[in-house]
């Protein structure tokens, strides 16, 4: 927002409360009128060219701020203020004074809140969601986070329409889209894990899922895979309440459970009816539809529900049942409601002249009009496509992801935005599943369409060539990689700075980069620089910092400062332990990293403790057959050879490579490692007939996999010739030396 910190000369902004996938929350005060206010300064829009797409990204954003603050109720947060300033579209709300009830469980440590608070905050919220149903509006994201209770008592709904906006202006990434990528699932009703239309009682449904939680301690469905909840929500009715917490009154569990009734029509029929039967149920008497508001202690609320047996297995709502051969989209698709005027940009995009559709079907030829109806459609199987892919079902999201964009290009064109976001998730999908080559070509593609749509600068065309970049990288392809990192990161500096997240994030992929094409010194201290900069920003203890660092300890260890490399691992795996847990992959991955440290300052006793424990980490983690597993007991066999037990070495190398060539493939790479450590281990042992072998076996396919050229390649031929020294093949030995020499003569000039 620039240093002065002052937007629009007149709010300034004092501390930065909290930063998300959408921007920035900050505690300010209003010069003007002397009160204290909260901002939320949106991702910037960045130097664009000035064409109608834009407008209609401004447009949506001032019609969804006057929304928001049109509404007028003591429950819902008040919008004081919107606009733009330097780039940045911000909103200027009331500071609210309390804890969310996120926070109030946290602080009673995820214990049930007590009954009476629990019903009072249920009787102020149903009343707020009265009020803006009526006035046509749906929260459509309602969680305990966006529920706060002040320090008088007073209950207050926050963020209507933020997340819509984040959709509409384009904030959103793969870490925040709208529709299920939109925070946890743990509170998304039916319909909206389906991609259907949805309603004020979809908002009825999710506060059910609150009102679950603060009863109980956790939401109805509290499963670690994202997938069994949103199975959960659609498929299995929840346990009641009180088999959590006992001594929960009657009315209120019989409450609950209407509100999560699967289908809408089983909720109550608003919130104005809901907010009735809380009252009746404070008072002690029963009113029309409430089955557990009995006075007398009648039959348990599940009575008179029907069970519905849990499904076996998740499944895919019904419209997906077409969609996984990459093939459009039948014309007989079901009928839905029209979609709300702020769901997406689709409906607003000017298509080309051309044949007019016939609107009774929704469907036509590019350059017709397509049907709102037919828009929705395409957006919630999108929405699919993106929960599919964060549920690591990447061949899925990829053939879903494709078929909305072969529909969206024939209706929209191939330069419209919602096209140029599927043909992006296409490569995301291809970058997944191991097809680089493929995934290259899409995102260049996206990033040549979005440079034209939205201007070189724009943060979209900025990730789309931020990706491309990476996958360069995937390819060996490393200096081109340098390249389009650099012309990125320049961008970004100039655009929004040194310190934005988008842009650290640009620097710590170069500072890898940088180590691949040989710059170790300056990988290194691009990477110290950026750990600092996270450190400061985010704090030193997240995520992003921890990466980073974790990276530090590999440039470290490149530059063959081992010792340093060492603390620095061990640092980072204490860190990570501490905030995401022994277990965690990351917290694991930084252990073995230790660990090859230690081998490598030849204090390989030590490596043997830590990769033994590792080894057993790992198994109760990943399996005995996990990568992760396999990769530890390699290290272990290393070290083994190191302190000369070589019979050990070579039993470990046998037995992790018949492990990988049966789970990996003959050809993977880690399998051809643990085939060469079997070389080297026959080698100590004085075999080398057998070594050479071996060593041919590697070289070979390496070769076939890799090329002739590669850095990968040459080293195993030049295990060859060594072996072929030992064997007293001088002759042989020195003309294979020669080769090596020529081809690496040549590999700048190859691209290696």
């Amino acid at each position: 927002m620039g240093d002065s910190r002052l937007i629009q000369g007149r709010y300034r902004l004092l501390d930065l409360i909290g930063r998300g996938g959408m921007g920035e929350v900050w505690r300010a005060r209003d010069e003007s009128l002397g009160r204290r206010i909260t901002v939320k300064c949106l991702k910037p829009l960045g130097p664009q060219r000035d064409n109608a797409f834009t407008g209609v990204l401004r447009e949506r954003f001032r019609r969804e701020a006057r929304v928001a603050a049109a509404l007028q109720h003591r429950g819902v947060t008040v919008v004081h203020d919107f606009g733009e300033h330097e780039g940045v579209l911000y909103l200027v709300m009331e500071l609210l004074e309390g804890r969310n009830l996120s926070q109030l469980l946290e602080d009673n440590k995820q214990h049930p809140l007590p009954v009476d608070d629990i019903v009072e905050i249920a009787a102020q919220v149903s009343d707020a969601l009265a009020y803006t149903h009526e006035q046509g509006i749906v929260h459509r994201d309602l969680k305990p986070a966006n529920i706060v209770r002040l320090v008088d008592g007073t209950v207050k709904i926050c963020d209507f329409g933020i997340a819509r906006l984040g959709h509409d202006i384009g904030f959103t990434s793969r870490l925040t889209s709208t529709g299920i990528a939109m925070g946890t699932p743990h509170y998304m009703s039916p319909e909206q894990i389906s991609g259907d239309a949805v309603d004020q009682r979809s908002d009825l449904y999710s506060f059910g899922c609150v009102l679950y939680e603060i009863a109980t301690g956790a939401p109805p469905f509290d499963l670690e895979d994202a997938w069994a909840v949103l199975v959960g929500h659609r498929d299995t009715e929840p346990e009641p309440p009180s088999t959590h917490r006992a001594g929960l009154p009657r009315y209120l569990e019989g409450i609950v459970l209407d509100l999560l009734a699967k289908e809408p029509s089983g909720r109550p029929a608003d919130a104005r009816e809901l907010n009735r039967r809380i009252g009746a149920g404070r008072a002690g008497r029963a009113v029309a539809g409430d089955a557990g508001g009995h006075a007398d202690g009648g039959p348990p609320p599940t009575a008179s529900r029907p069970e519905q047996p849990p499904s076996r297995e998740p499944r895919l709502p019904s419209w997906t049942r077409s969609m996984t051969t990459g093939h459009k989209a039948n014309a007989a698709a079901r009928q839905m409601a029209p979609p709300d005027p702020a769901m997406g940009l689709t409906g607003e995009w000017i298509a080309r002249e051309g044949p007019r559709e016939d609107l009774s079907t929704g469907l036509g030829g590019r350059g017709s009009i397509p049907s709102p109806e037919h828009l929705a459609r395409l957006t919630g199987r999108h929405h699919a496509g993106l929960s599919l892919g964060r549920l690591g079902r990447w061949e899925e999201a990829g053939e879903v992801h494709r078929a909305v964009a072969a529909e969206r290009e024939h209706l929209l064109g191939p330069d419209h935005p919602d096209t140029l976001a599927s043909h992006g998730e296409v490569a995301l999908s291809l970058s997944r599943t191991g097809r680089s080559a493929d995934a290259l070509r899409a995102y260049t593609q996206v990033a040549e369409g979005r440079e034209r749509v939205l201007g070189s600068d724009h943060p979209d065309t900025l990730a789309a060539r931020h990706e491309t970049a990476y996958v360069l990288g995937r390819l060996g392809r490393h200096f081109e990689a340098h390249q389009v990192y650099a012309s990125v990161l320049a961008a970004r500096v100039r655009t929004i700075g040194p310190d934005h997240p988008d842009t650290l994030r640009c620097r710590h992929n170069l500072a890898y980069n940088l180590s691949r094409i040989g710059r170790l010194e300056d990988s290194y201290r691009m990477a110290r620089d950026v750990a600092g900069a996270r450190a400061r920003i985010l704090g030193a203890t997240h995520p992003d910092t921890l990466v980073t660092r974790y990276e530090v300890g590999y440039a470290l260890g490149r530059l063959g400062r081992w010792t340093e490399a060492l603390q620095t691992y061990r640092e980072v795996a204490r860190a990570r332990a501490h905030a995401l847990g022994s277990d965690h992959p990351d917290t694991l991955a930084a252990r073995y990293e230790a660990g090859l440290s230690l081998g490598r300052l030849g204090r390989s006793a030590e490596a043997l403790k830590l990769y033994r424990d590792l080894i057993d980490d790992r198994t109760r983690v990943d399996g005995p057959t996990g990568p992760e597993t396999l990769r530890a007991r390699h290290g272990l066999g290393v070290n083994l050879g190191r302190l000369g037990r070589w019979e050990e070495a070579l039993a470990e190398a046998r037995d992790v490579h018949a492990i990988r060539e049966r789970t990996l493939g003959r050809d993977h790479p880690d399998t051809l490692v643990s085939r060469r450590e079997i070389a080297v281990g026959l080698g100590w042992l004085g075999r080398w007939a057998d070594a050479l072998t071996a060593y041919r076996e590697v070289a070979g396919a390496r070769e076939r996999v890799l090329g002739p050229g590669h850095p990968d390649t040459l080293a195993s031929r030049g295990d060859e010739a060594h072996c072929l020294e030992q064997l007293g093949r001088v002759t042989e030995a020195g003309e294979l030396y020669r080769q090596v020499a020529a081809v690496r003569q040549q590999r700048p000039r190859n691209g290696y």
